[in-house]
């Protein structure tokens, strides 16, 4: 299927763009640029026509031609006694009706029905029109079909998002689809179902969405409105706050004896300036007076210094600060990104090179970023194909160590570092740059402790920057969890430490670390943790 501009595209491109209005700047897509009463009470289909913004309701049974006021101008009964799903294919409408399980082609300027489709799907919804076929969504089944307009057959079948798709549309290149219990607008790419990103519902129970060439409308069946929505524009990210947090972070190392420590350093990761968090209070530190040095541009240690650490004795250090933390959502359209021949000369020296943990050369490597990408060059579509193949040969273990990427791949399991090395090895390996980034994190409970803590990757995509992917949190069964692993990070942590790879003081630790001397035979424990108390409002 091609994803070039379509007839029914153009058409619409070169409409009188319903309910025009000004746009906000620095809107991103999601972002709420008006809206209107619905015609009728139980709207469930939308679509646009080039003129006019068509709308099914399956109490009056009617379908509702739209001026660019949101006025009804046309209106005419559909076809069969539940109409769902509306779609238009640049002459004539589409109607999907639940309870007969028919797809009507009507002409919307006589409202005759001049053809007849058995649904392909037990528990059809959604309908969408994408130049040269039709789109259905099968709720039992979770899955979007692809089906000649001919004969109802099915042409090809990808996953659904989630697990409710209650409305779908088509720009010309991606599919949308609006799920009522997800509360969001998931943007797929048709061929595979990946999802590129999401944008939040502007109500609690999405279903019909129409493309008018520029922007998004969606229908909500609770607050009876349609939405209109930003598709695109120049904005590339949005921060929303979520949680604001006191946190203490404490490292203890313990000499068991039965000899002393002659010498001991701790060395602990301080927290920058990032967009996923903003401190409220400047870090102060205790159990000792920090020296602070800089390892690399906007990256800190704080190093404390001890002597003569006799057998029972405890050292304790640590920080504390106040923060606001926020969900980060990316938006990223693929075909914008340019070639890795782009990509900065400082950006390839840095963020391409080997590591021990990585071992790009190694055949391992090698042959699974040769399976994963086949012919695809777009460094988007090649991340994403490598995100892909992480997923379908690992699982995710906890089981202690941080071994190298090629023995994890092989080894078929890892922790989140774990994830982290293959992927960043998978995407060095194709030309990619990456690093990793580690955080506290922030465990379910707003008051929690963390012990375990998070490491993912950034990847540099030329023409956009950096973008978070998550390997070990993605890793799961819906395109909806691995598309928001790969584009947003959540409300949950303080990133302690960005790296392309081992760290002077930290080795491939990315909170702190210690080192110290024994003299004779001594029993060392470290320990480590963050705790988190919401702030009051």
């Amino acid at each position: 299927m091609k994803t070039t501009t379509h007839p029914v595209a153009a058409l619409w491109a070169a409409a009188t763009i319903l309910l025009s209005v000004p746009r906000p700047a620095g809107a991103v897509p999601g972002d709420v640029l008006g809206a209107f009463d619905t015609p009728s009470p139980c709207v469930t289909g939308l679509v646009f026509d080039g003129t006019l913004l068509w709308v099914a309701d399956h109490k009056t049974d009617r379908l509702y031609g739209l001026d660019r006021r949101g006025r009804v101008v046309e209106s005419m009964p559909s076809p069969g006694w539940r109409p769902a799903g509306l779609a238009f294919d640049g002459k004539y409408l589409w109607n999907l009706d639940e309870v007969d399980r028919k797809i009507y082609r009507i002409d919307p300027k006589t409202g005759v029905t001049v053809h007849r489709l058995d649904s392909p799907v037990a528990a059809g919804r959604a309908l969408a029109w994408d130049g040269s076929a039709l789109w259905i969504s099968d709720r039992k089944t979770r899955t979007l079909r692809r089906i000649d307009p001919k004969d109802g057959t099915t042409i090809s079948v990808i996953p659904a998002p989630s697990r409710s798709v209650e409305g779908l549309a088509f720009d010309g290149r991606y599919l949308y689809a609006t799920d009522r219990l997800a509360d969001k607008i998931f943007m797929l790419e048709p061929r595979r179902g990946e999802v590129v990103f999401a944008m939040p519902s502007p109500g609690p129970y999405p279903t019909g969405i129409a493309f008018d060439g520029k922007d998004l409308l969606v229908a909500d069946y609770q607050t009876d409105r349609i939405v209109r929505l930003v598709r695109k524009d120049q904005a590339r990210m949005k921060r929303i706050l979520k949680r604001r947090e006191h946190v203490e972070f404490t490292y203890q190392v313990r000499n068991f004896g039965p000899n002393s420590l002659p010498n001991l350093t701790i060395y602990l990761a301080q927290p920058g300036k990032e967009t996923s968090h903003r401190f409220l209070s400047p870090i102060t530190y205790f159990g000792g007076r920090p020296r602070i040095v800089k390892e690399a541009p906007n990256r800190y240690i704080a190093v404390m210094s001890f002597s003569n650490i006799q057998p029972g004795r405890i050292v304790t250090v640590g920080w504390r600060a106040k923060a606001a933390l926020y969900d980060v959502h990316y938006y990223v359209f693929p075909e914008t990104i340019r070639s890795l021949g782009a990509v900065p000369a400082s950006i390839r020296r840095r963020y391409l090179r080997n590591g021990t943990k990585y071992d790009i050369h190694s055949p391992v490597i090698r042959a699974a970023v040769r399976k994963a990408l086949g012919k695809q060059r777009n460094p988007y579509w090649m991340a994403r194909r490598l995100y892909r193949y992480v997923h379908r040969h690992m699982h995710y273990e906890l089981a202690g160590g941080w071994n190298q990427a090629p023995r994890v791949l092989t080894r078929g399991s890892g922790s989140c570092s774990e994830y982290s090395f293959v992927f960043i090895a998978l995407c060095r390996a194709a030309g990619i740059p990456a690093r990793y980034v580690g955080s506290l994190v922030v465990r379910r409970d707003a008051a929690s402790f963390d012990d375990v803590y998070h490491r993912w990757v950034e990847i540099y995509l030329p023409g956009y920057g950096w973008l978070p992917v998550d390997p070990s949190r993605g890793d799961k069964k819906t395109e909806a969890d691995r598309g928001d692993a790969f584009s947003h990070v959540t409300a949950d942590f303080i990133v302690t430490t960005r790296s392309r790879g081992p760290s002077r003081y930290l080795g491939w630790s990315y909170n702190a670390a210690a080192r110290w001397t024994c003299k004779g035979r001594c029993r060392v424990e470290e320990e480590n943790i963050a705790e988190w108390t919401p702030l009051r409002p």
